[in-house]
């Protein structure tokens, strides 16, 4: 694979090219990396340019991997352990950023350790936590009721039969709890026919399941409603999702600050008036889609769809944020 698209540890970075194109990386650029996972991205933005780079990270093991990468950027990357929705807490002392960027849905490392539960290809512990705080998915399967596991399975994976598989769920947990994934696959796989080839009938339950467990779409809606008024005058907010719930509120949310939708939102704030200029700009109405050369090569690309909002300059004397805040700095390596 081109070196470009690939950044470490055989972890591949999905659109790096149309990311690093996007934010525009320069010398002396500050930029928040939201979904740090195996670093990919955070470990081509350092190596772009002189640049400091915030990174977060809910899975402690994910920030545990980091520490190395920072002591070779020589403090440059700094760590915070937590959600990406939460960005403004955790990052409040570093911002206004030049970019910020969110690589959406589960990191390539967590897929492939079967201990973490959340493939289908591998059997481990039905647990899917991505902070391994809170409930798990072995949780709700086999303490929510028939209709609530419905609910999960349509609203967040999209799947239409919800019901018969809620209902096989409930009366194969009567005769033994679920507590592995091949357990939950292979009963979702007995309840529904194979679609088409090379698509498992689990697909959709698993990624439901790993959405409810970690509150996926709450974290992404607080995260549109922040990374927007963290950006510095010029920055760039980015986003890959691999999904249409994920990408529907990103595109939802980003038409409405860049003024092209109008329409009431708890999540994203409103132009005053329909008089009034935008903030921010969109970099392209439609999303960015992955290279031929890509999706040849990167398999997990072929979903990804990517959205990016721009500060418009004009609009500096506004940022949110103090001078003496905007120049805080951590120590090299520093997790907060």
């Amino acid at each position: 694979m081109p070196a470009e698209l690939q950044a470490a540890e055989g972890h591949f970075p999905v659109m790096l090219p149309e990311v690093l194109s996007c934010l525009n990386v320069r010398d002396g650029g500050r930029y928040l990396d939201g979904t740090f996972g195996a670093g990919g991205y955070s470990t081509v933005l350092l190596k772009a340019a002189d640049c400091t780079v915030d990174a977060i990270d809910r899975d402690p093991d994910a920030i545990a991997r980091g520490r190395d990468i920072s002591r070779q950027a020589g403090g440059r990357l700094h760590l915070h352990h937590g959600t990406f929705g939460n960005m403004a807490e955790l990052a409040r002392d570093h911002a206004p950023y030049d970019g910020i960027v969110l690589d959406l849905g589960v990191s390539s490392f967590q897929l492939d350790q079967g201990e973490r539960g959340f493939s289908f290809r591998h059997d481990g512990p039905l647990d899917m936590r991505m902070s391994a705080e809170g409930r798990s998915a072995a949780d709700l399967v086999n303490e929510e009721s028939e209709e609530t596991l419905a609910d999960i399975l349509y609203h967040y994976g999209e799947e239409r039969r919800s019901r018969r598989i809620a209902r096989a769920i409930v009366a194969a947990r009567a005769q033994t709890p679920f507590t592995t994934t091949a357990q939950l696959a292979e009963l979702v796989r007995r309840t529904l026919p194979r679609e088409r080839p090379g698509f498992d009938p689990a697909t959709r339950t698993f990624q439901a399941l790993r959405i409810a467990v970690n509150d996926e779409l709450g974290e992404l809606e607080r995260a549109l409603e922040t990374a927007p008024k963290l950006l510095a005058p010029g920055g760039t907010f980015v986003v890959v999702s691999f999904h249409s719930l994920e990408d529907r509120l990103v595109k939802q949310a980003m038409k409405r600050l860049a003024g092209r939708q109008q329409g009431a939102s708890r999540y994203v704030p409103q132009l005053a008036s329909r008089s009034e200029q935008p903030e921010w700009s969109l970099l392209q109405t439609r999303p960015f889609l992955p290279s031929e050369e890509e999706l040849r090569l990167n398999g997990r690309s072929r979903s990804a769809r990517l959205r990016a909002l721009r500060r418009i300059p004009v609009h500096s004397a506004t940022l949110p944020l103090s001078a003496s805040a905007a120049s805080g700095s951590a120590a090299p390596g520093e997790v907060s």
